[in-house]
């Protein structure tokens, strides 16, 4: 069961491999909180991974990762 205390999480997907190595790097640097999963079979069934963090954190990291990819979505789990 799901309380009102649990957070609420959010992925982030890129169109490659390299693309989440390098939001990994530029979010780990700037200290946020996240960590690299495979992209759910609920959105893809390719063999990819993703960034899961925190939905509280969206903001941040879309003004730290703005203009650096050309392409990025994201999605509330």
């Amino acid at each position: 069961m799901i309380s009102a205390t649990d957070p609420v999480y959010c992925v982030l997907l890129f169109q490659s491999v390299s693309h989440v190595m390098k939001a990994e790097r530029i979010l780990l640097g700037a200290q946020i909180p996240i960590k690299i999963i495979p992209v759910p079979k609920t959105i893809s069934s390719d063999c990819g991974v993703c960034i899961r963090f925190e939905e509280k954190l969206i903001e941040k990291i879309k003004a730290l990762l703005e203009n650096q990819f050309e392409t990025m979505e994201f999605r509330k789990l």
